[in-house]
C-alpha cells in the first residue's frame, strides 16, 4: 500500500482542498476518505468548496461540510452559485474563483473530479484544479451515475465499514432534496 507521509511531523497542520461542482459531490465522492483522514489527522484543515450551490441546495452543501469535518475546518464552506450544467459557458468566471481560491490556500492534498467524468462541471473543476494546483498532490474521485462513465482509477484508499456506513447516514442526512431522485436498481 502506498502512504502519502502525512504522518511525518509537520510545523502545520495538513491542509486538505476539498472541490465539488455540486452540493453532494465532494460526500459521495470522497467522504469516507475524508472522514478518515479527519479521524487520522485531526488537527487537519478542510478548506470545502462547492461551486453550484443555489436554493435548498445551500443548507444542504452547510449540513454536509459540518457532518463530514465536523470541528477540522476552518470557517465555513465556500459555496459559489454558478449555475448546474453552465460551468463550462461561464468558464472565465470559474477560473477567476480558482486564482481567488490560490490565494486563499495552498494544500497539501486536493480532492476534485475525475477529469474524464460525463458531466460537463465535473470536467471542467478537474481540469481548473490540475491547472492551478499543478504542483499539489491531486486525488481525482468518480461519482457512479447513471451513465456510467467510471473509469480505470489508478489509486484506492482503502476505508472501513464503519466509514462507509457514516458516509452513507452523513449523505442521506444531509441532502433531503436529493431523496426524489431515481435510484438504479
Amino acid at each position: 500500500m502506498i502512504h502519502f507521509g502525512f504522518g511525518a511531523p509537520k510545523t502545520q497542520p495538513l491542509k486538505i482542498l476539498c472541490l465539488g461542482a455540486h452540493s453532494d459531490d465532494i460526500e459521495i465522492g470522497c467522504g469516507a476518505s475524508v472522514l478518515r483522514l479527519a479521524a487520522e489527522y485531526p488537527s487537519a484543515q478542510f478548506h470545502w468548496v462547492v461551486f453550484s450551490a443555489v436554493g435548498v441546495r445551500i443548507p444542504e452543501a452547510q449540513r454536509g461540510f459540518e457532518l463530514f469535518v465536523k470541528n477540522a475546518a476552518p470557517g465555513s464552506p465556500i459555496l459559489k452559485s454558478f449555475q448546474d450544467g453552465f460551468m463550462p459557458f461561464v468558464g472565465a468566471e470559474v477560473k477567476a474563483a480558482f486564482e481567488e481560491l490560490k490565494r486563499i490556500v495552498s494544500p497539501d492534498l486536493v480532492f476534485t473530479h475525475n477529469r474524464k467524468d460525463a458531466h460537463q462541471d465535473h470536467r471542467l473543476l478537474a481540469e481548473f484544479t490540475c491547472n492551478t494546483f499543478r504542483d499539489h498532490s491531486i486525488l481525482e474521485y468518480e461519482i457512479p451515475k447513471y451513465d456510467g462513465d467510471l473509469g480505470q482509477p489508478n489509486v484506492f484508499i482503502p476505508i472501513s465499514l464503519e466509514a462507509a456506513q457514516v458516509k452513507v447516514a452523513h449523505i442521506i442526512d444531509a441532502f433531503e432534496s436529493q431523496r426524489v431522485k431515481r435510484c438504479l436498481s
